[in-house]
């Protein structure tokens, strides 16, 4: 009994794990886009309807839009990667893999490079002033301190993406060949400790709130603000624990990257929506969202303590009248 003929490619194993995962990030980035779309309509929606308060809704409107415009040609060009070198070009000598290889300095090649470091880029811009606003709480100064070094790296990160962009889509170059690759590895490293720091710095300082005033919040509040999915929200760990792994296995030059690549595109935005959609709802830190909650509070059970009657007066009203403010309100 004859075994099975082979229809496979001629090529080798990496080769073909490479591409298997290629098609499979690219799902994940199918899928990954779909959710953009929501979270955009969401907290477009919101910022249309906050576009009163002045031009902090707007310029976020504008903002998402223009990622939403960066993520669609990432997406666009990234379909029409596939279609290019598994449809037109499926005969290529060495197969298609190498024909992706071979024609990086192709237009769809170097917009795929430079959205997917554009939108990188404007992501990790939102993230270093969530944390600034985070920080302000202490003082401007503090805020300064804390967030430079965060503010060079981000500096740094575009550089060091800016060259690995235009190495990456030279003629004969590749994502994958040994000059891009170290250029893209130290693009990674720097970008991504830029996100672990900055997610560190906002962990560590709504820690700190957490634990000097979750005693004096009333439960609602602990929860908007204080609760591990408000952490995980405002800090964008879920882009830091995908960035992460692909970085691990780019570095390793394992096929696998590819995968981890799709969910960190995915996931990044995705992080960006989630945070705009707790400032449009109002639901975001700002600088005075402690202070205020807490004071509202203590005014709230100061007014529940049985005390004779008497008469308001003018300190009554004014105390009433200047903590009664929402969080998004005093977000300026």
């Amino acid at each position: 009994m004859s075994s099975q003929p082979y229809y496979g490619p001629d090529e080798d194993e990496n080769t073909i794990m490479l591409e298997r995962f290629f098609l499979a990030g690219d799902f994940v980035s199918g899928v990954g886009y779909g959710v953009h779309l929501v979270l955009w309509t969401s907290c477009a929606l919101y910022l249309w309807k906050q576009r009163h308060r002045g031009w902090r809704s707007i310029f976020m409107l504008a903002f998402i839009t223009l990622l939403l415009i960066v993520e669609t040609m990432f997406a666009i060009v990234q379909a029409r990667t596939v279609q290019v070198i598994y449809i037109d070009n499926r005969n290529y000598p060495a197969g298609p893999w190498q024909y992706f290889l071979d024609t990086q300095n192709l237009a769809i090649n170097v917009i795929f490079y430079a959205t997917l470091f554009v939108m990188t880029f404007l992501c990790d811009t939102l993230m270093l002033w969530r944390s600034w606003i985070i920080w302000t709480a202490s003082g401007r100064t503090t805020a300064y301190l804390v967030n430079l070094f965060p503010f060079i790296m981000l500096v740094a990160s575009f550089v060091m993406g800016t060259l690995w962009t235009l190495q990456s889509s030279h003629p004969g170059l590749s994502l994958y060949s040994k000059q891009p690759l170290a250029y893209g590895t130290a693009y990674y490293t720097i970008s991504l400790g830029t996100n672990i720091v900055l997610t560190a710095l906002i962990i560590v300082r709504l820690l700190m709130y957490r634990r000097t005033h979750l005693a004096h919040l009333p439960p609602e509040h602990a929860r908007q603000y204080l609760s591990l999915a408000a952490l995980v929200v405002e800090s964008a760990a879920l882009y830091s624990a995908f960035a992460v792994a692909f970085l691990v296995s780019y570095a390793m030059n394992a096929p696998i990257n590819q995968i981890w690549l799709g969910c960190a595109s995915a996931a990044q935005p995705i992080a960006t929506y989630l945070i705009i959609y707790r400032v449009a709802d109002g639901t975001a830190w700002s600088k005075n969202t402690m202070d205020s909650q807490t004071l509202t509070s203590m005014h709230f059970r100061q007014t529940n303590l049985p005390m004779a009657p008497r008469k308001n007066d003018a300190s009554d009203v004014q105390f009433t009248s200047e903590f009664s403010v929402s969080a998004l309100d005093v977000e300026k």
